[in-house]
């Protein structure tokens, strides 16, 4: 069994607008080396020609349009490796140096049947994931019965969360980056004056007080948790519940001095040292930032790189 696993949002979207439309869908169901996209990464192509995702940043997009309108035609679903083997180059290669396979089957009965994506958008919406198993001989994919399930198997999980802690400018710019990576945010702030629909119109508002919005907020090993109020009275309650729950990314804005301090009043509240050093303080991956959008990217590499973390 191979299995895989990538960002599925804007293809579930497409194959909403799309639905009972002509279609295709392409999956990289194998990578060796440098490939540029994770096994499990779709792109959706429509019979006009309008494609939704990639399945190589780029590099043999063409030849898989290709593939697909032949499936399109009426020809089975195609299986094709894309890359470099015994320093021989394909027609189509991948300058990274990598070598991918990628299966492209039509969206119907007797390949990818157009349910499914139902039946992932109703197991996502529920916090549930879902797996999906494909014999790459029939090009035939169904949901998976049981862990022992044989072929490609894709898994569709729950979309990442973000928690944020303080309504402030980067409060802002953060929420727009995790929206465009497809991660669901709630914003938390129990200043009335700062948590507004329209400073932020796209996300979900909750006015508690920060640690009674963390256990509603019920964090998992998708969820992050950031606080970014600079006031220890909201902050340190939501730092407290945060590091209590198995959320991924658990980081606080300020320096490296105010982090110190932070360290030392989480302590005294009980907060064990191994606890403590789960916090990114200062958040962030360190590129010099120095505005409240550059802030929030540097944040937002931070929550990436925890989110990833052995899934590449």
């Amino acid at each position: 069994m191979k299995k895989g696993s990538a960002n599925h949002d804007r293809i579930l979207a497409a194959a909403r607008d799309w639905a009972g439309a002509p279609m295709a869908i392409a999956t990289v169901v194998e990578t060796w080396k440098s490939a540029p996209c994770p096994t499990g990464t779709h792109m959706l192509v429509h019979a006009d020609g309008r494609f939704v995702g990639s399945v190589s940043g780029g590099c043999v997009e063409a030849d898989v349009l290709e593939r697909a309108q032949m499936v399109l035609a009426g020809a089975p679903a195609i299986v094709r490796r894309y890359g470099v083997a015994d320093d021989a180059a394909w027609d189509v290669g991948l300058p990274c140096g990598g070598d991918i396979v990628v299966l492209v089957q039509p969206v119907s009965a007797h390949g990818f049947p157009e349910s499914l994506f139902a039946d992932i958008v109703n197991a996502r919406g529920n916090g549930a994931m879902l797996s999906v198993v494909t014999d790459l001989a029939t090009g035939r994919s169904m949901i998976a019965q049981d862990a022992a399930a044989e072929g490609f198997v894709n898994v569709y999980y729950p979309p990442r969360r973000l928690l944020i802690v303080g309504a402030g400018e980067i409060a802002a710019a953060l929420s727009a980056i995790a929206v465009s990576q497809g991660i669901d945010v709630t914003l938390c702030d129990p200043r009335g004056r700062f948590l507004t629909a329209d400073r932020f119109p796209i996300v979900r508002l909750d006015d508690r007080w920060p640690d009674d919005a963390v256990q509603a907020f019920a964090p998992d090993s998708r969820s992050a948790i950031v606080t970014l109020s600079h006031d220890p009275k909201i902050d340190d309650p939501a730092l407290i519940a945060a590091l209590a729950s198995p959320a991924a990314y658990v980081a606080a804005l300020g320096s490296v001095r105010s982090h110190q301090a932070r360290l030392s009043r989480l302590s005294a509240a009980g907060v064990s040292a191994e606890q403590c050093a789960r916090i990114e303080g200062p958040a962030g991956v360190a590129i010099n930032a120095i505005s409240a959008p550059e802030i929030a990217l540097s944040i937002t590499g931070g929550m990436i790189r925890a989110f990833n973390l052995g899934l590449r």
